[in-house]
């Protein structure tokens, strides 16, 4: 009998929450098949069958607390059980049977029982659509998907037209979901994740001199550039040519040339890092995550487009590693994709500053006396003024500026 134990979970990660089971006792498994999601303040980590066996005992039900390294169930090595519902897309904790969804689930909450569709038609789901079919007793294979293939999406899973069971409730007893004539309420517990995030930019609006300052930049060298070389650069590299990589290498370039951007307050002490660790802000259905490039400073630019496409691909899979969003030294956010025309980011703690990038728009600017249509994006640079003076910071924004108005600066380091 083998113990089957939570991952090892870094310092900065206290405990976790068991979101799910996709093994009932007496199942038959494979090896590295996924037995529990565990959901911590920042990642969900997969526990895997160490061997082919049975899963003989689970000790931690779904919503359980459990530790770094705690035992969460035992397992017979090379032991036969049964078979129909050991396949790990099949959701099966006795006190919360999932409603069916799609690939892995990440929900702290759990419903009672609903029946299973087929095991086939949940593949494909991710996990945030599971998530949403466990809080809001509906079943995804009724809902029609707006996603790339008919996938359903969270928003699908969200939509105000979607009939929602009045009965669910949660642990505390409350209605998931109330009727009130033709109107619906819905109550759902917040993520680890979620609660995380507001706990961190709370204290980062609490306990940070937060100051933003803000310039504009032409795009139209950098867009001139991309749009003569983008397919040479991806038949060459593999990976599409982007505007971020620029920003990562030229962000770069300005954390050398002002220390302080790059450093860190501890406590009494101020950290000044001789590396750059640049995250870069990725939206999921489970939030906003950083996950961090490594070593910028020696990546080419289509490192940095391959690293930031890998990054996005696991956000949405949920697949992202505690290590791959560890750390980090400067943090670059991209609300332009969004269709943001201006906002004042908010610092990622113990980091001291921040880059906000926004839409790019045509605007009339004056170029030597002429009024001139340019596609114009506002940049925002906010940083903490206990670390850093305002000169610094104004010139550090320059800096980006100038180097992504003329990349040929980058090319001959001047």
């Amino acid at each position: 009998m083998a113990e089957i134990k939570a991952p090892v979970f870094p310092e900065s990660v206290a405990d976790g929450t068991i979101v799910e089971w996709h093994v009932n006792e007496g199942d038959q498994v494979n090896r590295d098949d996924v037995l529990a999601e565990i959901e911590t303040d920042k990642v969900v980590l997969e526990v895997v069958a160490p061997d082919d066996g049975v899963m003989t005992k689970i000790v931690k039900q779904v919503d359980d607390t459990v530790l770094s390294d705690e035992v969460i169930g035992e397992f017979e090595a090379g032991a036969t059980g049964n078979t129909e519902s050991g396949d790990a897309d099949t959701t099966v904790d006795p006190k919360s049977v999932a409603a069916p969804v799609e690939e892995k689930q990440q929900s702290g909450g759990g419903k009672p029982e609903q029946a299973a569709a087929p095991e086939a038609e949940h593949k494909d789901q991710s996990p945030a659509v599971r998530k949403a079919a466990k809080e809001s007793g509906v079943d995804p294979t009724a809902v029609q998907g707006s996603g790339r293939d008919g996938r359903v999406t969270k928003a699908d899973m969200s939509s105000p037209t979607l009939k929602v069971d009045s009965s669910v409730k949660s642990d505390s007893g409350r209605p998931v979901a109330e009727s009130v004539g033709e109107r619906t309420e819905k109550r759902v517990p917040m993520t680890r994740l979620r609660k995380r995030v507001a706990e961190r930019l709370l204290s980062a609006t609490q306990e940070t001199a937060m100051l933003t300052t803000f310039n504009e930049v032409n795009m139209k060298p950098l867009m001139d550039m991309r749009s003569k070389y983008k397919d040479q650069f991806e038949k060459r590299h593999g990976t599409r040519l982007g505007f971020m990589s620029l920003f990562v290498k030229a962000a770069t370039e300005a954390l050398k040339r002002f220390p302080a951007v790059n450093a860190s307050i501890d406590g009494d002490d101020i950290v000044y890092h001789g590396y750059y660790d640049i995250g870069v802000a990725v939206s999921s259905e489970r939030g906003l995550v950083v996950p961090v490039l490594r070593d910028t400073d020696q990546m080419s630019m289509a490192d940095v487009e391959s690293g930031i496409r890998d990054f996005a691909g696991k956000a949405r899979d949920g697949k992202l590693s505690l290590e791959e969003m560890t750390g980090g030294t400067f943090t670059i956010t991209n609300g332009g994709v969004f269709g943001s025309l201006m906002s004042t980011p908010i610092l990622n703690p113990p980091q001291t500053a921040i880059l906000g990038m926004h839409a790019i728009n045509e605007r009339p600017m004056a170029v030597n006396g002429e009024v001139v249509i340019l596609p114009m994006m506002y940049l925002a640079l906010s940083y903490d003024h206990r670390m850093i003076d305002g000169k610094d910071a104004v010139q550090f924004l320059v800096t980006i500026k100038e180097l992504v108005e003329d990349p040929t600066l980058l090319l001959l380091d001047l």
